[in-house]
């Protein structure tokens, strides 16, 4: 760490040495880690000193401050250029953090990670997911704003993307759905840089990006030249982000790698550090010292602090605005801090023992009791809101024109959906719940795969959950998915019996604090009379004992999830009939069940049986509970699900059969039922 002493002449001189030294960290970091992307970083840092120093609201002194902007760095790979804004800014995080760069256990990873580093809003790195994190921000602070008033909520969502953000599918259907809302106060900047790891973009991408953003329904900006233009880049900015009508978007044309002589323009600037030697040059180039490394002039901290005198006076302003708004402003509060005290003490809805119902149905039940004690719910799909039973009975359906509304049609666009839900959870205020049929998870998985990473409080509803989906055939008929989920660490995936098992799980999701699935049935499925008062405590648990058959102690446990628990009960009866009882146990989430002590589980599955799983989807991942299992390890069928069930084997009669044939037999050596660590 080096500190360099003496003063800074006023005016322009500060701004060009801040920019210098951001450029000189972001090929420091890089090169003590031996790893990482310096030349973005080096293009772009007049751009992020502008946006933090000039045109930014923000304040240190009070980081999670409601009404601060929001700034997503879609190009995660370039974290170098965020952690240096950070750091200099006033934000926790030492100069001794950013010579940890990509070191383990540090507080600035390789790319940026929610909950980790102070300022730093969404995960990202994977390219895209940040563009649409952005854009579910923009969704949720507009929504706030209008719901709450300007006087509480009135801020903007600064984004900067690269061509490999614009290349990957999801910025496409995040960008058309942005455009369609109308969502000003958003402004995406562009790093056309032609550059990829590969080599010039040319190699694969000659299409017209402004033109393509400008169909999409959004104000465009073209500079070219203006890369190093700080009142040049203020003022795009600045315009950029009066326009309340239409997403803006900034194509800024840079050279990656500048100044460097021998690397700007070049590929290699893009994911490899620079070797010393051109480190040194590249520092002399800019009259910096080439012998010092992580080196900040002490006055350059007191001229970004004295940059942000305004925000922090409006910071200050907006506390009083809060303060005098009473009532108003407590709410405000309360739906930011996500309170769903309200709706997690009403009574759950009742259900009819004996009736038929798709736990899909159920859930819509559910979630149309709560909406009115929920102020925080955005309820949507992908373009399947009656199916997935997302839909909210008479509530407004959010448009350009309609942004208090709670209803959300986010089209047929799953993976964007996904991605904008963690945007919108992130941004508080908001808790999203969004659905599609369950095979479609694997279009989205990116998303949820970033939400579970960041602790994201978002909701997905996926219906449709297995071959009961019946003439749609196999392209429709969830097998894998189930497995695959349950496989992602930091999420909770619930696939509950029947409707009081659904009322269970959405009351466990609401309590949760990261991400949950709830994986639901097409097809009616038995309300049970053995959930309607064990379900809540059960799902909680994410296992339980749910009935006996048959006379005397169990001699074989069969225990399963979702549609095929009722089946297991039939095949239970079956074995009581020929004289052999039998323990029922309903398994709805794995997670859940995997943080009980081994002798709770033991309560559930008793070590000293044998047990048998039955499940409507692959086997895999079940040997860990059971002896054997009944599943489907094969791709389903085009038929009506009644017969898809019966051909495929997934019937009481089979199970009993494999049950019977488990009774007396020694328990696998390979089940093993341990606490997850």
């Amino acid at each position: 760490m080096t500190a360099t002493p003496g003063g800074i002449d006023g005016g322009a001189e500060w701004e060009d040495l801040a920019v210098r030294v951001i450029r000189a960290l972001a090929m420091d970091g890089p090169r003590k880690a031996s790893s990482g992307h310096s030349g973005t970083a080096m293009a772009l840092a007049p751009l992020a000193h502008v946006l933090f120093s000039r045109v930014m609201r923000y304040d240190p002194d009070e980081p999670e401050w409601a009404d601060r902007d929001r700034f997503v760095l879609s190009v995660g790979h370039a974290s170098i250029l965020l952690y240096s804004m950070l750091h200099l800014n006033g934000f926790d995080l030492s100069i001794e953090d950013l010579e940890q760069f990509r070191q383990f256990g540090s507080r600035t990873p390789g790319h940026p990670e929610y909950g980790m580093t102070q300022g730093v809003e969404v995960t990202t790195g994977p390219l895209g997911q940040g563009f649409a994190n952005a854009v579910g921000m923009a969704i949720a602070e507009r929504h706030l704003r209008v719901t709450h008033g300007a006087e509480l909520c009135d801020h903007r969502v600064w984004c900067i993307v690269g061509d490999g953000c614009l290349e990957e599918g999801i910025s496409h259907e995040a960008a058309s759905l942005a455009g369609h809302l109308g969502l000003g106060r958003l402004v995406v900047i562009y790093d056309d840089n032609k550059i990829t790891i590969d080599g010039p973009t040319s190699l694969a991408l000659n299409d017209d990006p402004a033109g393509r953003f400008r169909a999409y329904g959004w104000h465009v900006l073209e500079l070219d030249g203006a890369e190093n233009d700080l009142d040049a880049l203020e003022a795009a900015l600045r315009e950029a982000s009066e326009v309340t009508d239409q997403p803006s978007m900034i194509v800024l044309k840079t050279h990656i790698g500048w100044p460097s002589e021998r690397y700007t323009d070049d590929a290699f600037a893009h994911g490899n550090p620079f070797p010393p030697e051109e480190i040194a040059a590249t520092k002399e180039r800019m009259g910096l010292d080439p012998a010092l490394s992580f080196s900040v002039p002490h006055d350059l901290y007191a001229r970004y602090r004295d940059a942000r005198e305004d925000s922090r006076h409006e910071r200050e302003a907006w506390h009083e605005r809060l303060g005098a708004s009473e009532e108003k402003g407590v709410a405000f509060l309360r739906q930011l801090e996500g309170d769903v005290t309200s709706a997690i003490a009403s009574p759950l809805p009742r259900f009819e023992p004996g009736t038929q119902l798709a736990t899909r149905r159920a859930f819509g039940t559910c979630i149309n009791e709560s909406a009115p004690l929920l102020p925080q719910l955005i309820s949507g799909s992908a373009d399947l809101t009656e199916n997935t039973g997302t839909e909210i009975k008479g509530a407004t359906i959010q448009s350009a024109g309609s942004p208090e509304g709670i209803q959300l049609h986010f089209g047929i666009r799953e993976h964007g959906m996904g991605a904008v839900m963690t945007g919108m959870a992130l941004h508080g205020g908001i808790l999203p719940v969004g659905g599609t049929f369950f095979v479609f998870s694997d279009y989205m998985r990116g998303a949820i795969r970033v939400a579970a990473v960041s602790g994201a409080h978002v909701i997905y509803v996926f219906t449709h959950d297995s071959i009961g989906v019946g003439e749609d055939g196999p392209t429709h008929q969830p097998v894998e998915q189930l497995a695959a989920l349950r496989a992602m660490p930091e999420i909770s995936v619930i696939r509950p019996a029947d409707a009081h098992e659904t009322a269970a799980a959405w009351r466990v999701a609401l309590e949760s604090p990261g991400p949950v699935a709830l994986i639901l049935s097409r097809q009616n499925v038995p309300v049970l009379e053995e959930t309607r008062l064990s379900a809540l405590a059960g799902v909680k648990k994410g296992g339980y004992v749910l009935a006996s058959r048959g006379d005397g102690p169990p001699e074989v446990v069969l225990v399963a999830t979702g549609s095929e628990v009722a089946l297991a009960l039939k095949a239970a009866e079956l074995l009581a009939e020929k004289g052999h009882a039998s323990s029922v146990a309903s398994l709805p989430s794995f997670d859940r069940f995997d943080e009980l002590s081994p002798s709770e589980q033991a309560l559930v599955l008793p070590e000293n049986l044998p047990i048998l799983s039955v499940e409507a989807g692959t086997t895999f991942g079940w040997a860990k509970y059971a002896d054997a299992s009944i599943g489907i390890d094969r791709f389903g069928a085009s038929a009506p699900a009644d017969e898809i069930f019966a051909s495929l084997g997934l019937t009481p009669e089979r199970v009993a059969e494999a049950a019977h044939a488990l009774i007396g037999q020694p328990v696998g050596p390979a089940r093993r039922r341990t606490r997850r660590a």
